[in-house]
């Protein structure tokens, strides 16, 4: 007998028809997948990415079906999911084509700290967990609450790769995060959301943030950025802080307001 279903709309203003409690569930985004297990479906999600690492040790039970850009669609198929959650950012309109053939693909968009929460609630009612997911957006909003906007504005450049440079520019949840934090992101006056760094030397950061993912930056390659921007303060920032939006949101905050403390006394000095 087919289970209960109803009609969701997703981010993307998709109308999908889903089951009324999935079962069983294939996620396609690290951040997401570690947020499922935070509304308590550790026992229905049967697939992953091999991104997909927190929560550890818990997730690496999950079968792994792929990567974010390229996943197998024999083996998705065969783990029978009621419910697949994509990412409009981490997997490509082709992959969630492909398995809409499987089963409804249920896609979010997150490039803001609030649509980071809408997203989180969003994850509480296709998965039949919304009462879990408000207290997880309350409780995010409770942690983020001490953030006050910095002043003066501290000119950043949040550096995500190497060879060629790119930074995080407009339209991301890293640059929402910049600007909560009372920081001017340099590189959102660049065309794109993640733009190369063809002529560094024409932005001025104060401080350059050199992330650990998605590039893993260190302070080995202080030497190499200095010489692009001399005058900036390099500082190495955890990456999944700054990108991972869902449960994680909740470790992010004291760890920005420290952040934001320690640069703060340097744009005052």
């Amino acid at each position: 007998m087919k289970r209960a279903q109803r009609l969701l709309t997703d981010s993307l203003g998709r109308t999908l028809e889903v089951p009324l409690e999935p079962k069983r569930i294939v996620s396609l985004c690290p951040s997401q997948t570690e947020t499922l297990f935070a509304l308590g479906l550790e026992g229905r999600i049967v697939g992953r990415t091999r991104y997909c690492i927190h929560p550890a040790p818990a997730v690496e039970k999950v079968p792994v079906v792929g990567g974010t850009k390229k996943v197998e669609t024999t083996l998705i198929s065969a783990l029978e999911p009621d419910l697949i959650i994509a990412q409009k950012e981490e997997n490509t309109p082709d992959i969630v084509e492909k398995l809409s053939a499987i089963a409804p693909v249920y896609v979010t968009k997150v490039e803001s700290y609030e649509e980071a929460l809408e997203s989180i609630r969003r994850l509480g009612e296709v998965t039949g967990r919304l009462a879990q997911a408000q207290d997880l957006v309350h409780n995010i909003e409770a942690a983020f609450a001490p953030l006050r906007p910095a002043s003066p504005a501290l000119p950043v450049l949040y550096l995500i790769w190497r060879k060629p440079y790119m930074a995080a520019g407009q339209g991301t949840f890293i640059h929402s995060l910049l600007t909560r934090l009372g920081w001017t992101n340099v590189a959102a006056t660049l065309p794109g959301r993640y733009p190369t760094l063809d002529g560094p030397e024409r932005l001025a950061p104060a401080c350059v943030l050199l992330s650990t993912e998605p590039y893993p930056f260190s302070e080995k390659h202080f030497p190499e950025v200095q010489r692009l921007w001399p005058e900036a303060q390099l500082v190495v920032v955890r990456g999944d802080y700054f990108s991972w939006y869902g449960v994680r949101m909740q470790e992010a905050a004291p760890y920005l307001q420290r952040l934001q403390q320690k640069l703060q006394r340097f744009a005052l000095s």
